[in-house]
């Protein structure tokens, strides 16, 4: 099945400077210096514990910093009337689908609780992205439930698309997935970034999916950045501890 085309959008640059957190006095980052360019993926990857879900709360407004700041195309995010303007999403690890809501309505619920639009445009624009993730329509009147876990995540990416974002921000994308379904995934978040020209952030502690899809890269440990670059640069790095962690050799608990 051919998805539907989609008009592109264009993504937002997204530059963090000198940010740290802590809770409960314990520091969860250190210092995070980012730059992320327009239109491209971006991935933040490293073992778990290491801080990257905590940025990327940062990053979408869910946390505020201890000091530093974040910026969305050269504008503080803080300024209220910043984020009005720019249209970002995020997909959670656990996809936040609610049981009680089918897959239309999840896709479709923050248009009609909003009243964004008409029912019947509702309805157009929530099939034109299950489209684009190549979810047929006999799953519209399904429940999350009725589901394989790779078909919720991509109901989970569909809700994201719904306001055509200009930066889409992806937490374990292919957490408890299995490597095939993974792989699906991972090219499905590709074709999106390239078709969309959203800013496309991901999280994730996958090798796999991180140096398959990536324009650019971060490596985090102890919510620092150890390496950034491209996955090229990032394979030539002799920092020990990604190369431990690249080697499998790197305790994630």
């Amino acid at each position: 099945m051919s998805p539907s085309p989609l008009s592109a959008v264009s993504g937002i640059g997204v530059e963090i400077h000198h940010l740290s957190k802590s809770f409960s006095g314990q520091a969860v980052l250190l210092d995070i210096q980012l730059e992320i360019a327009a239109g491209g993926i971006f991935v933040l990857f490293g073992p778990s514990g290491s801080g990257k879900s905590v940025l990327l709360r940062h990053i979408i407004g869910l946390e505020s910093p201890d000091a530093g700041e974040i910026r969305l195309d050269g504008e503080p995010a803080t300024d209220a009337s910043v984020r009005a303007r720019h249209r970002l999403a995020m997909v959670f690890q656990s996809g936040g689908l609610l049981n009680s809501l089918t897959v239309s309505e999840n896709v479709g619920l923050y248009l009609a609780e909003h009243r964004l639009q008409s029912p019947s445009e509702i309805a157009r624009i929530v099939r034109e992205k299950l489209a684009l993730v190549e979810l047929p329509p006999e799953t519209d009147d399904k429940y999350p439930s009725e589901l394989s876990g790779g078909m919720r995540k991509r109901v989970a990416i569909a809700r994201a698309l719904v306001i055509d974002p200009e930066l889409v921000l992806f937490d374990e994308p292919t957490s408890e997935l299995d490597p095939l379904v993974s792989r699906t995934i991972g090219r499905e978040i590709l074709d999106l970034n390239r078709r969309t020209c959203a800013t496309t952030i991901i999280v994730t502690h996958d090798r796999d999916l991180a140096f398959g899809i990536a324009d650019r890269m971060a490596f985090i440990a102890g919510g620092r950045i150890l390496v950034q670059g491209t996955p090229d640069e990032l394979r030539a790095s002799d920092d020990p501890l990604l190369k431990r962690f690249l080697a499998a050799d790197f305790k994630t608990d």
